[in-house]
């Protein structure tokens, strides 16, 4: 129970006041005059002034309420290692024992499980989340058992009592990490880039012999290669990445028994590959309107190289002029297609006919170029079907189709065929039914490759071909010109040339055989690209081996898709027949494996705001006592908890201290005697 006096006025303050000044005005006039009955007056203003003020006896029935001690068990990923979850347990077990053994003291438990998408231990979230739903008043104290390694302190409330921490570390924990710095997210073809790399041994870790340890780099997968690094020192290591589009490197550490993991022993980065500037040998012959569509194309590409070759006097030009007259520079051949040509990505023959200006060795040479890896485009034209046509040369051991020296001139509408539904050249080209007609096409019999569109009766218009390790194309028509002119509404022109000339130089994006995959979160989409109606089933391999065989369905055609959910985080390798993919599904060293070494370092804003302690559970759980507001709430071998002291109104009575009865007959008689006083004066 409690009992204390109130006031509630029955006048406003200002009106009390008032009267009070009159009354005593009155009883010091009275005094000075000498009334003998002046004190009793003074003692009847003091009780009508007191009842104008209305106290009141006010008093509560009170219940205790018991005081709340918050424990927070860190159940995060790097609780497992070692045996740190049973020794949390056990700890946790013990203090829970300690409270509940104590008076009016209660014990609020809250697991804090790993965050959501590699966010680490957020345990100051978790108990922010745990002070909202439980009155601050009533907290007295706060333990979490944990390794230390917390994520978010940047969240960190204020703390209504001591903070105490029951770390789970052992003082002979020791682990070794590997990170990787400033990866790129690119990388030129054929250029290394420097990786930062260094090892690190943290805690109590035995020295390493020489005070080098091995390294292992593989790319997509394949053999590593082994370096020897320093330990705690970064060193930079040169790649160089043998393909373009996504390349997986895998660095590794070898792991060393003792340490507490070897999760972190590893690292998985993505680089793309990308080709510096793209060299483009153009070779035009005839003039005509598609040779400055071909020349557009290729100078609107910032990262292409051009080189033109224009015959604008052939051999058999005679007019009279003397050669010494002439502004014209002989043009380099023999260094272009002897000397230089490997130097090309791709060289384009646009309606190119055989004048001798290039000898049949330089032509040998370009054969050569396409087995070796090079591309040809051919961009035919009449010449094409003539007695000096270019196939009528050593690159008709290359060309997927001959000519039959027939010209149809005649309006035609390019069509995509049924193998070009599935190429990715062709695929979903923009304004399908819409295009505008070309006026002539060269008649050609396939030998060879893949025909993706087709013309004149279906007869082949453009033809596709894997020569060995090179590519080459041949357009039966030399008047795609028309759609960059809009030519009866035009057609897909730029996009069409430029996916023709990023397959022949073989861009990622546009195989037509090919196998990749995309990682969201846990969850893996695998896709499959084929000219084939059935491309059968792709077999999934976990970084622990496990083996998992998934179905494709196919979107469209020409793609399929086959999902995957991963249980573990690292490297998946893919199969389907003799194509083959990795993936690296989510990071190889996760946040909580970043640093495993125990520490009271991270907490110490926390444990030092309300001057708590930090406790080894290896040395021992600290007893509990109880410390008043604002003093040290640890000691060695002890920790403190602040008693509230809270509780809850259960009745409230309030008693007037002055009723009106009591009121009158005190006034009544102090006025009274007053009188009879100062009368028998």
């Amino acid at each position: 129970m409690s009992t204390t006096v109130l006031f509630d006025p029955l006048l406003p303050v200002w009106v009390i006041a008032a009267l009070a000044a009159l009354a005593t005005c009155a009883v010091i006039y009275a005094f000075w005059r000498g009334l003998s009955g002046w004190a009793l007056r003074a003692v009847a203003a003091v009780i009508v002034l007191a009842a104008v003020c209305g106290p009141v006896l006010h008093r509560e029935n009170r219940a205790p309420l018991s005081d709340i001690v918050l424990m927070l068990v860190d159940q995060s990923a790097s609780q497992d290692l070692s045996d740190r979850a049973a020794r949390t347990e056990a700890a946790a077990a013990a203090v829970e024992a300690r409270i509940e053994a104590r008076t009016n003291t209660e014990l609020r438990r809250i697991d804090v499980p790993d965050g959501q998408d590699n966010s680490g231990t957020e345990m100051m979230a978790a108990l922010e989340d745990a002070l909202s739903r439980e009155p601050r008043g009533r907290i007295a104290g706060i333990v979490a058992l944990s390794d230390g390694r917390i994520h978010d302190m940047d969240q960190m409330p204020d703390l209504p009592a001591p903070f105490h921490l029951l770390h789970s570390g052992l003082e002979t924990d020791w682990d070794r990490r590997l990170v990787v710095r400033n990866a790129p997210a690119f990388a030129i073809l054929g250029e290394p880039v420097l990786l930062t790399l260094r090892v690190e041994d943290s805690g109590n870790a035995p020295a390493v012999p020489d005070g080098k340890v091995r390294v292992d780099v593989s790319i997509d997968g394949e053999q590593p290669q082994s370096f020897s690094i320093p330990t705690g020192r970064d060193v930079e290591l040169p790649v160089t990445l043998p393909h373009g589009g996504r390349n997986v490197l895998q660095f590794s550490v070898q792991a060393v028994e003792g340490e507490l993991t070897d999760r972190n022993n590893s690292a998985l980065v993505q680089i793309n590959g990308v080709r510096d500037r793209l060299r483009v040998l153009l070779v035009s012959g005839e003039p005509h309107p598609g040779g400055r569509t071909w020349r557009n194309l290729l100078k609107s590409d910032a990262s292409v190289d051009l080189v033109h070759f224009t015959i604008l006097r052939p051999p058999e030009k005679q007019d009279g002029v003397p050669v010494s007259e002439l502004s014209l520079i002989a043009f380099p051949t023999r260094e272009l297609f002897l000397e230089k040509i490997e130097d090309f990505d791709l060289i384009i023959f646009d309606r190119y006919k055989r004048r001798g200006i290039l000898p049949a060795i330089y032509l040998e040479n370009v054969a050569a170029y396409v087995r070796k890896g090079g591309a040809v485009l051919v961009s035919a034209g009449p010449d094409f079907a003539s007695a000096d046509s270019i196939y009528r040369s050593p690159l008709s051991q290359i060309m997927p189709a001959r000519p039959t020296a027939r010209v149809l001139d005649e309006a035609f509408l390019p069509n995509v065929s049924d193998v070009g539904e599935r190429h990715p050249v062709t695929v979903d080209l923009p304004q399908a039914g819409n295009w505008g007609r070309w006026m002539r096409q060269i008649e050609v019999e396939v030998e060879r490759g893949d025909v993706v569109m087709t013309g004149v009766d279906d007869r082949p218009l453009l033809v596709l071909d894997r020569v060995e390790e090179g590519r080459v194309a041949l357009l039966a028509s030399d008047q795609a010109w028309l759609w960059a002119r809009g030519f009866e509404g035009g057609g897909p022109q730029l996009e069409l040339l430029r996916r023709l000339a990023h397959w022949m130089m073989g861009e990622p994006e546009l195989e037509e055989e090919a196998l990749w995959a995309e990682a969201t979160g846990q969850n893996i989409r695998i896709i499959r690209r084929s000219l084939e109606e059935s491309v059968g089933s792709v077999t999934v391999t976990s970084p622990s081996g496990e083996v998992f065989v998934r179905d494709f369905d196919e979107i469209q055609p020409g793609h399929f898709e086959a999902r995957h959910t991963g249980d573990e985080i690292g490297l998946y390798r893919l199969t389907n027949g003799d194509k083959s993919a990795v993936i690296g599904l989510g990071p190889a060293a996760p946040r909580e494996f970043e640093r495993t070494i125990a520490t009271d370092e991270i907490l110490t804003a926390a444990i030092e705001q309300r001057r708590g302690g930090s406790f080894a559970i290896e040395d021992g759980l600290p007893t509990v006592r109880s410390v008043r507001v604002g003093r040290p709430a640890a000691g060695r071998g002890w920790m403190g908890i602040t008693p509230r002291e809270a509780f809850e109104v259960t009745d409230v009575a309030r008693v007037a201290l002055l009723p009106a009865w009591l009121v009158l007959l005190l006034v009544s008689a102090t006025l009274i005697g007053g009188w009879l006083r100062e009368g028998r004066r």
